[in-house]
């Protein structure tokens, strides 16, 4: 039997699969859009996650984040020609040295001396001055005072491979590294071309032919980011007519405005102060003197994009109403901190201001 949930789903997969031939080519994907995937190592795949989300999260977030990095981790080093398992029948000659990936557990329940072993786990400090390796299985206490470091920063509750011997529970490190990245391409041979980046598509930007051809028409398309855009100061406001004037002819993909908007850190308790901060109140504010044609402008893509920041009081339009502003600012939306681009070119960024 089909029923109405089943036939629901099946229409929103058909509406998302023909999205790609709409217009909108270009993306903005806010912080609570973008899409969580959790890795299944029965399947062997990612599939969406149906935890809530929530900016407050309760005290077993931060553990499972712990736990889903290393889950993705130990899947992508598991990969690697180093430690997939040797071709039956294959010429020894040819084959490199293969090693196997071993949880903490394996060492803690030997009472005998391990060599080379090699773990994937998280380097935590549980008590002052002791360094441990600790994984999903359990935590072991390493030696570090013979230990050959590769090259990369080191710091607390961070990823590492650990190769050593293990005795009288202590895992004695020779060897001391980060997991080793994987080609784009490589995660594509095996996951296809679902999309981790987000936006409407339900496949990759990449794999999109639309997009391929528009990247190709559009070489010389490129994103203009402006930081610290104080509005408040007339300097900054005449400086912003110059720029668009110049712009005014060959115009970006996007402006993307971040913040701070004000000069000054103005917090809550100077609300009546930021409502005398307006527009009008500049003396380069006259926005009618342009020109050139607004509508050849790349504003008219609503392409426009505010990123606050941490001075900035509030997502309301305090500094923006009453404002005679280009940017139709009443009907642009703020996005969080930090956000995700998908350009017209097909190239995903992502920027954090």
């Amino acid at each position: 039997m089909i029923d109405r949930v089943t036939l629901e789903a099946a229409v929103q997969d058909c509406v998302q699969g023909g999205e790609e031939d709409s217009d909108q080519v270009f993306s903005v994907i806010d912080a609570f859009d973008i899409p969580k995937f959790d890795y299944n190592s029965e399947r062997k795949k990612f599939i969406p996650s149906t935890a809530l989300r929530s900016l407050h999260g309760q005290a077993t977030d931060k553990a499972q984040l712990f736990r889903d990095r290393y889950t993705v981790l130990f899947q992508r080093t598991s990969r690697h020609e180093l430690f997939t398992p040797a071709v039956m029948g294959a010429n020894p000659e040819h084959q490199t040295k293969k090693f196997q990936l071993r949880p903490v557990e394996y060492l803690l329940g030997s009472v005998a001396k391990l060599g080379e072993i090699i773990v994937l786990g998280m380097v935590t400090q549980l008590k002052p001055g002791s360094y441990y390796l600790e994984d999903p299985t359990g935590a072991v206490k390493m030696d570090l005072s013979q230990t050959n470091f590769h090259n990369g920063l080191f710091t607390e509750n961070c990823f590492v491979l650990a190769e050593g011997w293990y005795e009288d529970q202590v895992f004695h490190v020779t060897a001391f590294g980060f997991p080793p990245p994987e080609p784009a391409k490589t995660t594509r041979a095996y996951f296809g071309n679902i999309n981790f980046f987000g936006g409407p598509s339900a496949t990759c930007a990449k794999a999109s032919t639309k997009l391929r051809v528009m990247e190709r028409e559009n070489e010389d398309a490129m994103i203009v980011f402006l930081s610290d855009v104080w509005l408040d100061d007339s300097k900054v406001m005449e400086k912003l007519r110059v720029l668009f004037t110049g712009y005014s002819e060959i115009c970006p993909t996007a402006f993307v405005l971040c913040g701070n908007f004000t000069s000054s850190p103005f917090g809550s308790s100077h609300i009546k102060t930021l409502k005398g901060i307006t527009m009008y109140s500049c003396p380069a504010s006259n926005w009618q003197d342009y020109e050139f044609d607004y509508k050849r402008i790349c504003f008219a893509l609503k392409t426009k994009l505010l990123v606050t920041r941490l001075s900035d009081v509030t997502y309301s339009q305090w500094i923006f109403k009453d404002a005679d502003f280009p940017f139709q600012i009443s009907t642009n939306p703020f996005f969080s901190n930090c956000y995700r681009v998908l350009s017209r070119t097909g190239k995903p960024y992502c920027t954090v201001s």
